[in-house]
């Protein structure tokens, strides 16, 4: 079985420490920096070689799907008007995906303190 991206104790482990925790953030936060990233160079290589925008154009087009705000200028050629609809939908799950890697070790510890707090009231 591969490795985690994220790993989590397991709920008869103990809560980690805060510290552990900031570093599971941390770790959090890059897997969403780069999912970012590499959504932002793939909107702007898009834009550029459908529409022949240039690095400017193209990147504040791709920061703008990709935020969820839409498009600055308008798609002109059929190859454009394509990306620009797989763009989005690509744009939506990289928004999904990052709010998951953000929000899970969150959940995660909030519940599992929860789980270990029921634990020690059952005793």
């Amino acid at each position: 079985m591969p490795a985690p991206l994220i790993p989590f104790e397991h709920k008869s482990e103990k809560v980690i420490p805060r510290p552990q925790f900031a570093q599971r953030m941390g770790r959090a936060l890059l897997l969403w920096a780069m999912l970012t990233f590499g959504g932002l160079v793939i909107g702007m290589t898009g834009y550029s070689v459908t529409e022949g925008m240039g690095l400017a154009d193209s990147f504040v087009n791709a920061a703008m799907i990709l935020s969820g705000m839409g498009p600055v200028d308008q798609v002109h050629t059929t190859a454009g008007k394509l990306f620009a609809g797989f763009y989005a939908i690509l744009s939506g799950l990289i928004i999904v995906i990052g709010a998951g890697f953000v929000l899970a070790p969150i959940a995660h510890r909030v519940l599992h303190r929860f789980h270990v707090e029921t634990k020690r009231g059952d005793e």
